[in-house]
């Protein structure tokens, strides 16, 4: 096993042992509270990847303007972007981070239940309980349960990830300021939403084929990111779908 591989992983899998003698030998409870340990412990690399998530929201209208500006010069556009990235202290790829990280202990994780938390695996010579409800952590959810609402909550925080209208524009806003907001909110919506429930269906996918200790983890860690995301930029563009249902029931109704 890799050197940098092994220290986190022999970490992961002791703070989940421990974790799980102290919560009753109860194995959903363990992954639940490793879930909150770790994302609580990479606050300090999500948030700032969040913020800067919502000031690169707030400079498209600008980063426009200079693709306007410079769009036959591209080394220029290159330097004036990266000046105004600098002058409002965003790192474009602060996002990628968190990421990555998130990946990597998703890959460690699942190397512990496969390997160490089977329902013959043994560690310190006993036996490791990994039932939770109807669950056998270890193995995939053959209900599904799991998968579907590992799907929803990532949806819900792909469409709180999606900045709106009426969160992006302030009323001290000049009328082309106004303007330039509701059009890169249009933009970021018609970009962004193929990817809105593309995520969603992948993560049941990959959430049907691995052990369904795995997809509890990625729900609670969903849950924690929505309510991080609902504090930094608020529901994003979730109240809009919300609005589109009211406005199709109007539609229905006046119809009939």
């Amino acid at each position: 096993m890799n050197f940098l591989f092994e220290i986190p992983y022999n970490l992961i899998l002791q703070t989940l042992l421990f974790l799980y003698g102290l919560l009753f030998e109860n194995m959903g409870l363990a992954i639940i509270a490793l879930t909150i340990l770790i994302r609580t412990l990479l606050v300090p690399v999500t948030l700032p990847a969040t913020r800067a998530q919502k000031k690169m929201a707030e400079m498209k209208p600008h980063l426009d303007a200079l693709k306007e500006k410079h769009k036959d010069d591209k080394t220029k556009l290159q330097e004036e972007q990266l000046k105004l990235y600098q002058q409002h202290g965003i790192n474009p790829i602060a996002g990628c981070l968190p990421i990555f990280v998130q990946i990597f202990l998703l890959i460690i994780l699942y190397n512990v239940l496969v390997t160490y938390l089977g329902p013959d695996a043994k560690i310190a010579n006993e036996a490791v309980n990994t039932q939770f409800g109807w669950l056998n952590l270890a193995k995939t959810d053959q209900l599904y349960a799991l998968p579907i609402i590992a799907g929803i909550t990532q949806f819900v925080l792909s469409k709180m990830m999606i900045p709106t209208k009426a969160l992006v524009i302030k009323k001290n806003d000049s009328k082309e300021e106004k303007k330039d907001k509701q059009d890169f909110a249009e933009t970021m919506q018609e970009v962004q939403g193929q990817m809105v429930y593309m995520m969603p269906v992948m993560t049941t996918i990959v959430s049907l084929q691995f052990p369904s200790g795995l997809a509890l983890y990625w729900i609670v860690g969903n849950l924690f990111s929505i309510v991080q995301q609902y504090f930094i930029t608020g529901l994003g563009s979730l109240p809009d779908l919300l609005g589109k249902k009211k406005e199709q029931k109007k539609e229905s109704s006046a119809t009939h």
